[in-house]
């Protein structure tokens, strides 16, 4: 159960008067395919074989250690890195034939976004509506209203090279939620944000999905994943090592009172924290 105070009540009213009100989408349809893609940097593999069905309407954690192949996986889902073999399906939609009708419908939080700092605020998310198309009344109340939900009413008129990397991180939040996608592609998305703007943020995926939209997050912040994912997916050297939900992730990993920081470790054999903190102490 979603807990509210008043104040957080009053941000996610706003939002959630733009959340699309669509029928809900079937939970066992899939939003994503991906079919023994492979990806390699020369001699590195950075996706070795990798099959993994992602449903409409869940909030799926992509998780793993650096370099595991989480990114590259992310940016294959967007057509933005083409993979060397096999095949990728999102929303229905065959990402190497058409990664432009794939763009359309997804919003995306790369992990260090990059803002067109010489453009203020508001006329950054007006660029944003405009290449996708949306009316420009509807566009402006989207705007007006997210700028109020994340608390960035009054500083949409300064440059975003003069805003806080919170700031700039709620900018590429709104990018990427404005013109309703069915698909949200967030990496590290709580970056940077205030505990008040990262509930909200939180409550809002929440909401989402209720009405239809799929979240494919990856981070770091395994507390994050946990409180949020329905299903949680674990890479390792570029392959799947896990897919499920808590409770399964805790019978893989025989740890049934875990949370997902000791699954995580000992699933990618990194449990042995202690001998290694010993050793840098001497």
């Amino acid at each position: 159960m979603l807990l509210f105070d008043a104040t957080l009540s009053l941000s996610m009213l706003f939002l959630f008067s733009f959340v699309n009100v669509v029928p809900m989408t079937v939970i066992n349809a899939s939003a994503v395919e991906l079919r023994g893609v492979v990806k390699r940097y020369g001699e590195i593999l950075a996706v070795d074989n990798l099959n993994l069905s992602i449903r409409s309407a869940e909030v799926f954690g992509l998780l793993g250690p650096n370099g595991s192949g989480k990114s590259t996986t992310l940016k294959m889902l967007l057509g933005l890195v083409q993979p060397d073999s096999g095949s990728v399906n999102v929303l229905g939609i065959d990402v190497q034939k058409d990664p432009v009708a794939v763009k359309r419908l997804v919003g995306y939080v790369p992990e260090s976004p990059r803002l067109y700092e010489f453009l203020t605020g508001i006329e950054y998310l007006d660029f944003i509506g405009d290449v996708y198309g949306m009316q420009t009344e509807e566009k402006k109340a989207r705007i007006n209203e997210y700028l109020k939900g994340l608390q960035l009413e009054g500083r949409e008129g300064d440059m975003i090279s003069s805003y806080s990397e919170g700031m700039k991180q709620k900018i590429a939040l709104i990018s990427a939620f404005l013109h309703r996608p069915k698909l949200l592609i967030l990496d590290e998305p709580l970056s940077g944000l205030d505990p008040r703007s990262a509930r909200i943020v939180k409550d809002f995926l929440h909401e989402l999905k209720g009405q239809g939209v799929t979240t494919i997050m990856s981070t770091h912040v395994l507390e994050i994943a946990q409180a949020l994912c329905d299903r949680i997916a674990i890479m390792y050297h570029g392959r799947l090592l896990a897919l499920g939900s808590m409770d399964e992730l805790r019978q893989m990993a025989k740890l049934p009172d875990s949370g997902l920081e000791d699954i995580f470790l000992k699933l990618t054999g990194t449990g042995d924290i202690r001998a290694i903190v010993e050793e840098l102490l001497k």
